[in-house]
């Protein structure tokens, strides 16, 4: 037995050596997500090769084709507000839809410009006399915040209810877990039944606005003393020299930055993480786990992924080989 090993690696470094090219047998189309088993006719056929298609969208807007990917939906919609409202044949809800958004976003710029409006006149009267008693309107200010605020959440809620009430499969669907957590991180965990994430990520993303917020303080803090220390015509009176200032200054830039990349981090991951989820659902590994190796011929027809003239990768179209065959091993895994 001790001579058996050593003469089998002697034979697979021999074929190794000898062989012409390496080839990988397997159908490159097996490795996209719209590939279908030509024998199956009942499946049903998708396409990934356009992202996001006019012609789709308004075909399914205007009801000619039955089902629109819940993908396409989404994305037109963000920009043709209303569009899930009439797909999914809602119209009572458009009149609330286009009412509120007009009213925020108009009363909104209403009181922005009378805000800006009283600035001015303040600021021109301070000109001539310091001791004015005209005052800036802040109430109109923090009403046009409001306002605008306001017109968001009406616009996020709109995207919401047209994916809540889009008729898709029975299954999970991982387009619409997906959308779920952009719109509200956790929200796809939720629909994939995996409460127990959702503490996770929203500890890390509201840890990471908490430490953004501290950092933003301190940076803010430290930059005023730095330009107060160098001002020449100003009375620095803090203990903290502006080399000092300058360095903390930096540190907390450093870490406020830092913070913002964990918020962006977490938010993804958590979109990720339910996209994948979502199509691994259903993905089932049998107890009949077992791996077949054995030797074969491998012939220029079957060659997809490598060749000695250097089309590596899926998708592209192999090169005829010198030679007609070639001898390799076949490996079979059954999961």
């Amino acid at each position: 037995m001790r001579y058996f090993f050593p003469k089998i690696f002697l034979l697979v470094l021999c074929l190794t050596v000898f062989s012409t090219g390496i080839r990988a047998q397997f159908k490159e189309e097996a490795f996209r997500q719209s590939y279908v088993n030509p024998s199956d006719t009942t499946a049903r056929r998708d396409s990934i090769d356009k992202m996001w298609s006019f012609k789709e969208f308004f075909r399914g807007v205007s009801h000619k084709d039955s089902v629109m990917r819940i993908g396409t939906l989404f994305a037109g919609s963000t920009v043709f507000i209303g569009s899930e409202q009439i797909y999914n044949r809602q119209y009572w809800k458009l009149p609330l839809v286009y009412g509120g958004l007009g009213a925020t976003v108009g009363l909104g710029f209403h009181y922005r410009s009378r805000y800006r409006t009283s600035l001015a006149a303040y600021e021109a009267a301070y000109a001539l006399d310091p001791e004015t008693s005209l005052t800036v309107d802040t109430r109109s200010k923090n009403m046009a915040t409001w306002l605008f605020a306001g017109a968001g959440v009406l616009y996020w809620s709109t995207l919401m209810d047209g994916i809540v009430n889009y008729h898709g499969p029975d299954r999970l669907d991982a387009g619409r877990a997906t959308i779920y957590s952009i719109l509200l991180p956790g929200l796809g965990q939720a629909y994939n039944g995996e409460f127990w994430k959702i503490p996770i990520y929203w500890g890390g993303i509201m840890g990471s606005l908490h430490f953004y917020s501290t950092n933003n303080t301190n940076y803010k803090r430290y930059k005023r003393i730095h330009n107060e220390a160098t001002d020449p015509e100003g009375t620095y009176s803090e203990r903290i020299p502006a080399e000092r200032a300058l360095y903390y200054r930096d540190v907390f830039r450093r870490f406020r930055d830092y913070s913002m990349v964990a918020i962006i981090g977490f938010y993804l991951l958590q979109v990720i993480d339910a996209n994948v989820f979502a199509y691994m659902k259903d993905f089932e590994v049998t107890d009949d786990l077992s791996m077949r190796i054995a030797p074969t011929v491998i012939t220029p027809d079957s060659a997809y992924a490598f060749n000695p003239d250097g089309n590596f990768g899926i998708g592209r179209t192999p090169s005829p080989v010198s030679g007609t065959n070639a001898f390799g091993f076949k490996i079979g895994i059954t999961f």
